[in-house]
């Protein structure tokens, strides 16, 4: 769903249907003290990037809500975790460099020489 700064995010919901406004990012709400989600942490949330980037099956996101430097400002932090080989991931835009190895190779039905 589009987020209210233009950005497609997988986690970004919003129900206006018969005068409800429910909007919400489903990430921090079901990460344990992911903190209060505020519309304005869409600006700078990394996380449509990093669905965009890396479309692993086996990338497990959590996110909070966190402070800045000098507690002034919030942003979104983000924690991942490669589910197959079950590590910490420090740069989930490129991934764990493992499950690509473990993908199927292509099929090639339709490039066979005579």
């Amino acid at each position: 769903m589009r987020t209210p700064y233009g950005t497609e995010c997988p986690f970004y919901y919003e129900d206006y249907y018969r005068g409800r406004q429910t909007r919400a990012c489903r990430l921090i709400e079901r990460t344990p003290g992911g903190g209060t989600w505020k519309p304005y942490l869409c600006a700078t949330c990394p996380i449509p990037g990093i669905v965009r980037a890396n479309a692993c099956p086996h990338l497990a996101l959590e996110a909070r809500v966190a402070k800045t430097w000098l507690g002034l400002r919030e942003q979104v932090r983000v924690y991942a975790v490669c589910a197959l080989r079950l590590v910490e991931v420090p740069r989930p835009e490129i991934g764990c460099g493992e499950c690509h190895l473990h993908r199927l190779p292509h099929s090639d039905a339709g490039n066979h020489a005579p």
